[in-house]
């Protein structure tokens, strides 16, 4: 395992306020760094799935594992990174569309299986779906001059198979 493995860590907890707060401040108590950080309500409506993207060796590792199942709002937790796991992003990009580009930016999009939501005479809005690299190479991909703005999701997952996290 390198160093500075970057982990995905699956969080089922307490709908209640508060929680979130708990998660990010254990974090910056401890100088540990949220990469990124999604949540929402599952199909119970009294709790929240919380995905949270870090980095660290196996020592600093286990610790926000230890700490984390420490919370009262935590019911269950699971390092997605250590299972087969589907992960997932949501990207948002608006994008210059002007003459020659229109198609150059409808072509990238049909390459990376982005679907154009809005269109102005001057600009695109595109959806991404994927892998956080097959969102940096879009990125990558495009001329940087050509975007105007870009919004991402954070990663979200869910294990393979008939591994579930469930209360």
């Amino acid at each position: 395992m390198n160093n500075n493995d970057r982990h995905l860590i699956s969080i089922l907890m307490e709908n209640e306020a508060g929680a979130l707060s708990r998660v990010a401040n254990l974090f910056s108590a401890r100088g540990y760094n949220i990469e990124s950080l999604t949540v929402a309500p599952t199909d119970d409506p009294t709790l929240s799935r919380l995905t949270l993207a870090t980095s660290g060796n196996e020592q600093i590792i286990e610790q926000i594992v230890k700490q984390l199942n420490k919370l009262i709002d935590v019911v269950k937790l699971i390092d997605l990174s250590e299972t087969e796991a589907i992960e997932r992003e949501l990207m948002l990009v608006k994008t210059k569309a002007s003459g020659e580009q229109r198609a150059e930016m409808m072509r990238l999009a049909e390459i990376f299986g982005g679907r154009i939501l809005d269109v102005t005479e001057a600009t695109y809005t595109i959806e991404l779906t994927g892998s956080g690299n097959k969102l940096d190479n879009f990125l990558r991909a495009v001329e940087k001059d050509a975007i105007l703005e870009v919004v991402r999701s954070g990663a979200t997952g869910i294990a393979r198979g008939q591994k579930a996290l469930r209360a």
